[in-house]
């Protein structure tokens, strides 16, 4: 009877990953950094220790502050049929701003939104078409907020009390409008 006994091997690992980016552009997030198995544990060898790290985070980019702003939107019907009878030339400049489209998804909606034919739209995971107007644009030719890609933003209906919630914005469109039934920034 022969008994071959071989040595234990412990397990060793190589140097941690350097921490990742916050997973949250504005707010509380976390990091995560890894490491690798460079000899595996046998014959009884002392197993291998965490191979993954995680710990809390608070980012805060230029971008959180505009994650903030509140857009305020109306049915499109509100604008679309008015017309300046007196052509003002004050009102001519604004005129001139050509119009751009966000397409938002509705992550949450109050349940006063069902109270108006319009805003029955604005339900959780819908998309919906939101156009910036000339009149509606800031001196950056931009409506106050019009979203961020990927961070939740939020939203009041200025003709239905009570109506609001949050969007993300899925994409924007440049020198477009938004089909009939749509939403309108203020």
């Amino acid at each position: 009877l022969s008994l071959s006994l071989s040595a234990a091997v412990d397990c060793t690992v190589g140097q941690w990953s350097a921490w990742s980016r916050c997973s949250s552009v504005c707010g509380v997030g976390n990091m995560e950094r890894n490491r690798q198995v460079t000899t595996h544990p046998r014959n009884g060898g002392v197993p291998c220790p965490d191979l993954k790290q995680r710990r809390g985070c608070l980012a805060h980019m230029e971008t959180c502050s505009a994650a903030k702003d509140v857009a305020k939107i109306l049915p499109d019907s509100f604008k679309r049929n008015f017309k300046d009878p007196w052509r003002r030339p004050h009102m001519l400049l604004k005129e001139e701003r050509k119009s751009y489209c966000v397409y938002m998804r509705v992550k949450q909606g109050s349940a006063a939104c069902r109270l108006k034919m319009w805003s029955t739209q604005l339900t959780r995971e819908r998309s919906v078409c939101v156009e910036c107007q000339g009149d509606a644009m800031a001196t950056d030719n931009r409506c106050h907020g019009d979203g961020l890609q990927t961070i939740r933003t939020f939203w009041a209906a200025a003709t239905a009390p009570g109506c609001y919630g949050s969007w993300i914005r899925e994409s924007s469109n440049e020198n477009c409008q938004c089909p009939p039934y749509s939403i309108l920034f203020v």
